[in-house]
């Protein structure tokens, strides 16, 4: 007897070990199959099975002989139980009824276990009984008809309450109640299903499974609504032909989202079905092997009900948008954008992600709504998309608002957050005064194209995706260029507009070879002549984008844009004609903080030699470069100096943010004249020329201060440069041998208009140079000499809040410049250098304000 003890103690000990060991085997395989739902549920799913059926073979054996020695084992069984039970029936899955609340998964996960009850175990706290459903089974409960009715309404309720709304369609075949057994679940809209009509329910259901194994699971996952079909009936009502159909769904419905739950009807034997047999309050299950289930008590009517009407209301709603995090890929800067750019930028009707290309085809975008329709946040959740998709090696963005407004500032380092998103070149905020600036990014984009071009000549390519084959060591990303509010850009009959437009024209047409993509978003576009008076240009956005109420954005005869709700676009890839529209829901991505989390860790993915973008803020005012101002020892006779000094008087509007030079060499005609009654700028246009001079090499500067406004920015600059001294009258000007510099305040205050013209005249062929400010032109020619004037010795003019036709007699072409004064920017021209004058913007340097 002792030794048929030992024997059996040691089997037992052996099964024990390993039903413990697969447990553990199991539960690594779940754990380590985490980010991959499907296979993730599977596992844990099976992986609950399979420690039901040991803990049930354990507990039998250690019941026999060793209950005490093998109580440590049993309960790590029930341990993984408890584990892999919460795993796969989260939340309204699985939670008891007093605790029981709906609750969403997370976007694409599969459904787990349903819970019916409790194992009953003796020797153990309660363990949750569940069973498959969803993806998984048919379910045949056989017992009376009041217990089961109860089974089922707890199991609609947990499903219904596990998924989104909608996303579960309710059939019920009652003939006996006429639908009253469920009546509870009446607010989803469910279909009854009365005595006469199971047979054309059966074949409707039939149908509707061959469609889906013809339509949807030969070319890509289902994503049609599950089907659940109750049915409440008798074997006795079945024909031969209905008994026939109802095998066909058993055996083919789970793999087409089809699922029965039959209580009086007996389902073919198949892998699919599992049986409940119910005998008073216990039941058993083909799920949970010889365990004991004890059956939960049915949820209370009113709690099924309030659940049913909100569910109801969240499905006349719509399910809610994509959350930003939605748009994002589960690896980030895992694609190439050799053959172009695909990123979705919201969800549709169904809660699919609809994604947007860009590429060959089609190549640029058009976006279009009225203020308020959500262009700001369409534009935030594309630029979200694709920038979590390609890398900055891929792609670049170059951003531009001509709003008065920031949209672009949260990409570019700020005083509050050093971070940037990486793909960002540029950016461009409060521009809506300074269309210069527009015209200088397309400029630089228009080099770009060149370059590019002639690469693809050498490399024997045609468009980007071959360049970038044949060329390996090449940076060629893609280029998303996105102009906000363009049609300010446009908007004027000028020469910037003219430029402008022809840069667009030729971006648009050759920039899809090349891998340059334009989105133009704007409120109205029906005013814009410049853009609507060339169909060649416009018909290169076949992309375009309706935001609700958008006008001409698509074709005249596509009126969805006028009846889509708030957060909601037309997406269409065929120029905006009818029958091509996609409607998406956009999701909130103008939230900073998600913003600043998502920027940041794209931030710190950054690889190295990644550079801080530019940014051009027309609010904000310059600052005169450290590398412009004197710096170290004062410089002496034997410096060497060029023999055209640049004399520094503001900042291009340009995309590389270039100091505005004027050289100042021994030639006639080279002084300056700044031009204007704004003092603060005046002065600080002299002071950074006079700065940068002296960094230059050795110099002497003489101040002549004639306006008492000024004088403490001239004394200030006095005391900054490294050899100067100040003046009363041009009389007492000395003689040099070094670059000698005239800085003269309200020089058309002087009492000596005949040395001032003398110095003018003669000063530049000895290396004296008068940089003055006039406070109008008409000044400036009284102190040449009057209205017969020549203005020859002014080679050079600040203008600052001069109107354009008052500059006519300093300009060669008849008329003035098309020049209209606003703060902070002045116009320069230099007639050895320019054609036509530029926008510069004075530097901060001296003025009273700073």
């Amino acid at each position: 007897m002792g030794s048929y003890r030992n024997a059996l103690v040691a089997v037992v000990r052996q099964e024990l070990a390993d039903a413990r060991g697969a447990a553990r085997a199991v539960l690594a395989a779940a754990e380590t199959a985490r980010g991959e739902a499907q296979d993730r549920r599977r596992l844990v799913r099976d992986a609950y099975s399979t420690c039901l059926h040991q803990l049930a073979e354990a507990r039998d054996t250690s019941r026999r002989d060793i209950q005490r020695r093998y109580q440590f084992e049993t309960a790590k069984l029930v341990g993984n139980v408890r584990r892999l039970a919460a795993l796969t029936a989260v939340g309204a899955a699985g939670a008891p009824w007093r605790l029981w609340a709906p609750s969403e998964p997370e976007r694409g996960s599969p459904p787990g276990l349903v819970r019916v009850g409790t194992l009953a175990l003796d020797d153990s706290p309660p363990l949750p009984a569940l069973i498959p459903l969803l993806d998984a089974a048919h379910l045949e409960l056989i017992g009376p008809a009041p217990i089961v009715d109860g089974i089922i309404t707890g199991l609609l309720l947990r499903s219904l309450g596990s998924t989104r709304a909608g996303d579960v369609q309710l059939t019920v075949y009652d003939p006996e109640a006429l639908g009253g057994t469920l009546a509870s679940f009446a607010p989803l809209g469910i279909s009854f299903v009365g005595p006469g009509g199971l047979g054309p329910m059966l074949d409707e259901v039939v149908e509707h499974i061959c469609r889906v194994n013809e339509t949807v699971l030969s070319d890509a996952p289902r994503t049609d609504p599950w089907r659940v079909v109750v049915l409440l009936a008798d074997d006795n009502d079945l024909t031969d032909g209905q008994r026939a159909q109802l095998d066909r769904i058993a055996r083919t419905g789970v793999a087409c989202g089809v699922h029965l739950i039959a209580r009086g009807l007996r389902l073919t034997d198949h892998p699919s079905v599992v049986r409940l047999l119910v005998k008073d309050q216990m039941a058993i299950c083909d799920a949970t092997g010889e365990l004991e289930i004890r059956l939960d008590p049915p949820p209370p009517d009113d709690q099924v009900v309030g659940f049913c009407r909100a569910t109801a209301e969240r499905m006349r709603a719509g399910p809610p948008p994509a959350q930003l995090a939605d748009l994002q890929p589960a690896t980030l800067w895992a694609e190439s954008s050799a053959e172009g750019l695909t990123a979705p930028i919201g969800d549709s009707t169904d809660g699919s992600l609809v994604e947007v290309p860009l590429g060959d085809d089609p190549p640029h975008a058009l976006i279009g709504g009225p203020s308020g329709s959500g262009k700001t946040n369409l534009i935030y959740s594309w630029l979200a998309s694709l920038a979590t998709r390609y890398g900055p090696s891929e792609l670049a963005f170059y951003l531009l608002d001509f709003k008065e407004g920031v949209s672009f500032a949260r990409f570019v380092p700020g005083p509050r957050d050093p971070s940037w998103l990486p793909q960002v070149r540029l950016a461009g905020i409060n521009v809506n005064g300074d269309r210069e600036f527009g015209l200088a990014m397309l400029r630089h984009l228009g080099e770009e194209l060149r370059t590019r071009a002639q690469a693809a000549k050498r490399h024997d390519a045609t468009k980007l995706s071959e360049l970038r084959a044949e060329d390996p060591a090449g940076h060629w990303p893609r280029i998303v260029a996105v102009i906000d509010e363009f049609q300010v850009l446009l908007g004027g009959r000028d020469a910037v507009a003219d430029e402008a437009v022809t840069l667009l024209e030729d971006l648009a047409r050759r920039g899809r070879s090349q891998g340059i993509h334009l989105i133009l978003a704007s409120q109205d576009v029906s005013g814009i002549e410049a853009l609507w008076g060339r169909s060649g240009l416009v018909g290169q956005f076949t992309l375009r984008i309706a935001l609700p109420k958008a006008r001409r954005i698509l074709a005249e005869n596509n009126l969805a844009a006028a009846v889509i709700p708030r957060h909601h676009a037309v997406v269409n890839t065929e120029s905006g004609t009818a029958g091509a529209n996609l409607v998406v829901r956009l999701p909130d991505a103008g939230d900073r903080l998600v913003w600043r989390t998502l920027q940041r860790r794209l931030w710190r993915m950054r690889p190295d030699g990644c550079e801080e973008p530019r940014l051009f803020d027309g609010d904000a005012v310059p600052r005169l470069p450290a590398s412009c101002r004197p710096a170290g020892p004062v410089p002496d006779a034997t410096t060497p100096v060029g023999s055209s000094p640049g004399a520094v008087l503001g900042e291009r509007i340009d995309v590389a943010a270039r100091p505005a030079r004027l050289r100042l060499g021994r030639m006639p005609g080279r002084n300056l004249a700044v031009l204007g009654t704004r003092t603060d700028e005046a002065c600080d246009v002299l002071a950074a020329a006079a700065l940068s001079l002296a960094a230059q090499g050795p110099a002497h500067f003489s101040v002549v201060c004639l306006d008492p406004d000024a004088g403490r920015s001239a004394a200030r600059l006095v005391a900054e440069l490294p050899s100067a001294d100040w003046h009363d009258d041009l009389a007492e000007l000395p003689l040099l041998d070094i670059p000698h510099y005239v800085l003269g305040y309200a020089l058309d205050a002087g009492s000596d208009p005949a040395g001032l013209r003398r110095l003018l005249t003669d000063g530049p062929e000895q290396r004296t140079h008068v940089l003055g400010w006039w406070r109008s032109v008409a000044r400036l020619r009284d102190s040449l000499g009057g209205p017969g004037a020549r203005l020859d010795p002014i080679g050079a003019w600040v203008a600052l809040d001069v109107q354009g036709a008052d500059l006519a007699p300093l300009y060669p072409q008849p008329g003035g410049p098309a020049w209209y004064p606003r703060a902070r920017r002045a116009l320069f021209f230099d007639r050895s250098v320019h054609r036509t004058p530029e926008v510069i913007i004075p530097y901060e340097v001296n003025s009273d304000h700073t």
